[in-house]
């Protein structure tokens, strides 16, 4: 059994950016355009070490193309409030069929596609923390630097305390959240060092080319 907290704690920042690692991606099971297994043959093709399809609040991807690679960690993206901060929590190397996080799951396309629904989210970031653990695995703060908050080290402190792993670091903030942006991405990597959170990356991708 692979142990994806270790396993995505030893990736380096060299990885991410030599695109050798890209743990962000949309296909067209959620609101992107990319197929999902012409993403993973993709990697496969241009030596990616590793590769996380995160889709909105679904893993239908994996259920229903029963694509099981090493070069594919198990991912998913929800969408959950904490406090007044709308958030986007990366799980990875879950168990899709894990019981705690059935719920979690979005339950018809709106909460899928549609951006204002999915704005609407009504998880909770404890109890959805607490679920990707018991699935096995690993809740990660994707594109912090898009967050609504005054203090990204009050933020990083309060996730933390909830069961937090890690954080999206190496992030490009490339299309709108280049433009909404209210911290620096060196504030989100000193954040990160500081409470001890695994740094991950990726590049959001909802087109049908990986770099």
């Amino acid at each position: 059994m692979v142990d994806y907290k270790k396993l995505i704690g030893s990736l380096t920042e060299e990885d991410y950016q030599n695109n050798l690692i890209n743990l962000h991606i949309h296909t067209n099971y959620s609101d992107g355009t990319g197929d999902f297994k012409d993403i993973v043959n993709q990697a496969k093709q241009k030596g990616y070490k590793y590769i996380g399809i995160s889709d909105h609040n679904t893993m239908n991807g994996y259920i229903e193309t029963e694509i099981k690679d090493d070069i594919l960690i198990p991912a998913i993206e929800f969408d959950v409030w904490h406090k007044l901060i709308f958030c986007h929590i990366l799980a990875y190397g879950i168990d899709y069929n894990n019981e705690m996080l059935k719920p979690f799951l979005a339950k018809n396309e709106r909460e899928i596609q549609c951006k204002i629904t999915r704005f609407l989210a009504k998880r909770n970031m404890k109890k959805l923390i607490d679920a990707i653990h018991t699935a096995g695995g690993i809740a990660v703060l994707a594109h912090p630097a898009c967050c609504w908050a005054f203090s990204l080290d009050k933020l990083f402190k309060e996730l933390k305390d909830f069961g937090l792993d890690g954080i999206e670091v190496y992030y490009p903030y490339e299309r709108h959240r280049g433009i909404i942006k209210f911290h620096k991405w060196a504030d989100v990597e000193k954040c990160a060092n500081k409470h001890g959170l695994i740094k991950t990356g990726g590049t959001d991708l909802h087109g049908k080319i990986l770099k």
